[in-house]
């Protein structure tokens, strides 16, 4: 990654939002920041495509209501064909399309009245690979929004016979919304150990991230929803 100064570890950014007021302030925000550069904006999904297509971002915000192809649609794209990860921006705390988004691929999402600290450090968090969403809040999103939305193509019960027993009862402990720190005092180990398990957990079963295996542990029926 290649700063405005041709300095390494910059973090590019490309925002899409259908409202100027949103990208701008975001934008200002963000390239006040000596780590992250905004490389490229839009309006629509298409154009997000596109800007993130000719400017290889690390990260992109994608509104999820946009004229034309809307955020969600953006984001598998985009998820499926390049290694830029992506916030996903709404006016809900529980938007009906939130989980969705997670399922496409995204890494999490911010509320558009998100202070400017959280921005920063969102984007920050999802460059480094992690997810963005708090524990409590993927507690509530995700039971939420999977009690009544049964989905196809569930990950069968044998998909899990390729974890250790440890693994999956780190699984398990994602599905709750539990932070690494929880999840080793839960399991009686160190820190280190709870991110081997869950960067084997994610490998094994193709998951992008813990946003993901948290669906996953909902949708092979570990956790129960509420």
């Amino acid at each position: 990654m290649n700063g405005r100064d041709g300095s390494a570890s910059v973090i590019r950014v490309v925002l899409a939002d259908d409202q100027e007021l949103v990208r701008s302030g975001f934008a200002m925000i963000l390239n006040a920041q000596p780590d992250i550069e905004v490389v490229g904006e839009a309006a629509d999904g298409a154009a997000a495509l596109q800007a993130v297509r000719r400017s290889e971002p690390d990260v992109v915000l994608l509104d999820i209501r946009m004229p034309g192809m809307d955020g969600i649609e953006a984001a598998k794209i985009v998820c499926a064909q390049t290694r830029c990860r992506v916030i996903m921006l709404t006016t809900f705390d529980q938007d009906d399309y939130v989980y969705d988004a997670l399922y496409a691929g995204a890494s999490g999402f911010l509320l558009k009245d998100v202070r400017r600290d959280d921005l920063v450090h969102a984007v920050r968090v999802v460059a480094a690979g992690e997810s963005l969403l708090a524990p409590t809040v993927t507690r509530r999103l995700i039971s939420d929004l999977t009690r009544d939305r049964p989905r196809e193509g569930r990950p069968p019960s044998e998909r899990l016979a390729v974890l250790t027993a440890r693994e999956l009862e780190t699984l398990k402990l994602l599905g709750r919304g539990l932070s690494n720190a929880e999840i080793a005092t839960a399991m009686v180990v160190s820190e280190h150990t709870v991110k081997t398990h869950v960067s084997n957990v994610l490998t094994k079963l193709g998951l992008r991230d813990r946003v993901q295996a948290v669906i996953a542990a909902y949708e092979a029926h570990l956790i129960r929803p509420g």
